[in-house]
């Protein structure tokens, strides 16, 4: 049956078996809320803010075939050209990745982890927002495989130029 599946999936067999992904914890790292300009800021208008996302993932080996993945947002929403707020959240992960080669690994931890912790990341941000007595900020997806694959092509282009440099 377990055979029939993989070959189902389109996975040779045995492959399945030698591959594991599995998500130890997840946890919110470091988080920081910020609204400098209250009270003014509710008194300026219409809520039409100017809203800044910007986010990264670090990863790092903590031992055999376990990563530690770290998310980190920031978030910065501007009203009338006045920081409404900024939250900085490190979302991270342990993860047990064994059985891949090189370059999968790597989109596991670029890509995969990311994604993964990303629903929590913007779980609590739209939490602190709201906290703060702002409307709720929700978050749109984001294609982390797109991002991991864009930034891996600017790497391959970075190392090219460098090697025809010298």
């Amino acid at each position: 049956m377990a055979e029939e599946n993989q070959a189902a999936q389109g996975q040779p067999e045995g492959q399945a078996q030698d591959q594991q992904f599995s998500i130890q914890k997840l946890y919110l790292k470091d988080v920081s809320f910020e609204s400098p300009n209250t009270p003014a800021v509710f008194a300026d208008g219409e809520w039409q803010p100017e809203v800044n996302i910007q986010l990264n993932s670090t990863n790092q080996s903590i031992g055999q075939d376990t990563f530690e993945v770290d998310l980190k947002l920031t978030v910065t929403a501007k009203q009338n050209k006045k920081t409404a707020f900024l939250v900085e959240l490190t979302q991270s992960g342990i993860f047990t990745i064994a059985g891949f080669d090189a370059e999968n690994l790597r989109g596991m931890l670029g890509a995969f982890c990311p994604e993964t912790l990303f629903p929590f990341a913007r779980e609590a941000i739209a939490e602190l927002v709201s906290k703060g007595g702002f409307p709720p900020l929700l978050l749109a997806p984001v294609n982390f495989n797109a991002l991991y694959m864009q930034q891996a092509q600017q790497q391959q282009t970075a190392t090219a130029s460098q090697d025809t440099a010298h």
